[in-house]
């Protein structure tokens, strides 16, 4: 690359300013509440989610702990490729829930969430919320990290794609 030429666009998500992620964690906030999930649930919906903003550090660091949890090395990897078939039928609901709020950018119609708590219950519901905001968080923090890279760099680290 010469040193006219500029690096390719970076594509991924990222945040683009301090407010966004300030209102990231102010919605995160409001999340509080019992409800609670199972570690592999948790670990799938991160996963599913990671796979749509494709974050390198939690796909690799949520790719371990899901194993942790209990998740086979072909499941994981399936799901950072996007496919959620191996699941478990219970959870489908939410990991279909979990990819079209991550694509819609971390958000869902409201007749959605109210689908999701038809299914689980409220509390449950908000346990899943709560679970998807905090991977969207650190999916973008972690793309943030790597705009940064990308730009300083001169598109030769971060993986702008």
């Amino acid at each position: 690359m010469s040193s006219t030429s500029r690096p390719a666009s970076f594509r991924k998500r990222y945040y683009r300013g301090i407010a966004p992620f300030w209102s990231d964690l102010r919605h995160l906030a409001s999340l509080r509440g019992r409800g609670s999930i199972s570690a592999a649930l948790r670990e799938r919906l991160m996963l599913t989610v990671t796979a749509v903003n494709r974050c390198r550090y939690c796909a690799a660091f949520h790719g371990y702990v899901a194993q942790i949890s209990g998740l086979a090395p072909e499941e994981v990897r399936r799901l950072l490729e996007g496919d959620a078939a191996a699941a478990p039928a219970a959870e489908l609901p939410a990991l279909l829930y979990a990819r079209q709020w991550a694509e819609a950018g971390g958000a869902a119609p409201p007749e959605l969430r109210a689908q999701l708590a038809t299914i689980y219950g409220a509390e449950q519901a908000r346990a899943i919320e709560r679970a998807l905001r905090m991977i969207w968080i650190g999916n973008l923090l972690g793309n943030t990290w790597d705009a940064l890279l990308f730009r300083c760099s001169g598109g030769r680290f971060g993986g702008g794609r």
